[in-house]
């Protein structure tokens, strides 16, 4: 099923959700469709200037706001999301990053509690050229500048948690949210686990670009116009969110401690190499261990997220859910 229809989410600030689960959706589409929407960047937009400290103009717990739920028609509780992200373009000419008290990989939080005291809270803006394809660095206590790659992704997505649980935006798990990785990018289709009737999708926390972990705890965040397409595989429920690109599968694992993430990330990839090639499984650990990949997505967040990534080449030409991260990436190419 699909529909030709270009659908449009642009929500106003207070229409702006800081949770998965409960509520109602904003928009409801068939499978199939193509839906242009914006993304607020995870401060709401508030922090502007180096001045502007989070602490000071931002209301906490309001942080990483996320576009939606988006209701998809006929997805059911043991069906599968597949969302793929035909453009993801800054909204604006400026981004920003921070680092916080209590917050992030090298400092003291309240899950890892130390004597010493927690990081200063300061603020990095970044110029944005999407034109040159640059975001620019500048240091805070020196003049070292440097450009760096534009290389827009989105941090969170997901779909409405189960057994009618409600989550924070910022909390990533089986059902998505913010897993932080940088393989979240423009040409990705991303698998989710579908809970509840019509899934509810939402989408949010743009990074202009991110290191893998991203360590300080933000990434270069910003505003995002996004285009995206959304089917349904029946049936095909996954444990955790997955995520195809031209060039790889990849599974994911958003736990604590960092190594039961990996763990649970390398088992469904194993699992998964199994089913598409018909491998035995230690046949499948043996191809994984030793082609496989493993990214961090973060090291800051509620859960830690890890993914297992593999080279579609060595895969013998097995296509997974029949091809469709091919078809919706033909169908978004025809919007951008």
């Amino acid at each position: 099923m699909s529909s030709d229809e270009v659908f449009e989410l642009r929500p106003a600030a207070g229409e702006l959700r800081y949770v998965f689960g409960g509520g109602e959706p904003l928009l409801r589409v068939p499978p199939g469709s193509v839906i242009e929407l914006s993304t607020e960047d995870c401060f709401g937009g508030k922090v502007r200037s180096v001045a502007d400290l989070p602490s000071r103009v931002c209301e906490f717990p309001y942080l990483n706001p996320v576009t939606g739920p988006i209701h998809v028609e006929g997805a059911e509780p043991g069906d599968l999301l597949a969302v793929h992200f035909a453009a993801i373009r800054p909204a604006r000419d400026w981004a920003v990053s921070a680092t916080f008290p209590h917050f992030g990989a090298l400092t003291t939080t309240h899950a890892t509690a130390m004597l010493h005291e927690p990081l200063e809270e300061r603020v990095w803006m970044y110029a944005v050229d999407a034109a040159a394809g640059v975001v620019r660095y500048s240091a805070r206590a020196s003049d070292h500048t440097v450009e760096l790659p534009l290389d827009p992704m989105h941090g969170t997505v997901g779909v409405a948690p189960a057994a009618g649980e409600v989550t924070m935006s910022i909390t990533p798990g089986a059902h998505g949210g913010n897993m932080d990785t940088p393989e979240l990018r423009a040409g990705t289709t991303v698998y989710l686990p579908v809970n509840v009737p019509g899934a509810q999708l939402a989408i949010g926390d743009g990074h202009c670009r991110q290191g893998e972990g991203e360590v300080c705890g933000t990434a270069v965040e910003a505003a995002m116009d996004t285009t995206i397409v959304v089917d349904v595989v029946k049936g095909a429920g996954t444990g955790w969110p997955r995520l195809e690109s031209d060039d790889f599968l990849m599974s994911t694992g958003s736990v604590r401690p960092l190594e039961d993430a990996f763990r649970v990330s390398q088992h469904d990839l194993v699992t998964w190499t199994a089913q598409l090639t018909g491998l035995e499984q230690l046949d499948a650990l043996q191809l994984v261990s030793q082609a496989g990949l493993a990214p961090v997505g973060n090291v800051v967040d509620t859960n830690y997220t890890m993914l297992a990534k593999l080279p579609r080449v060595v895969l013998g030409g097995a296509q997974a859910y029949d091809g469709i991260h091919t078809r919706l990436r033909e169908i978004g190419r025809t919007h951008v």
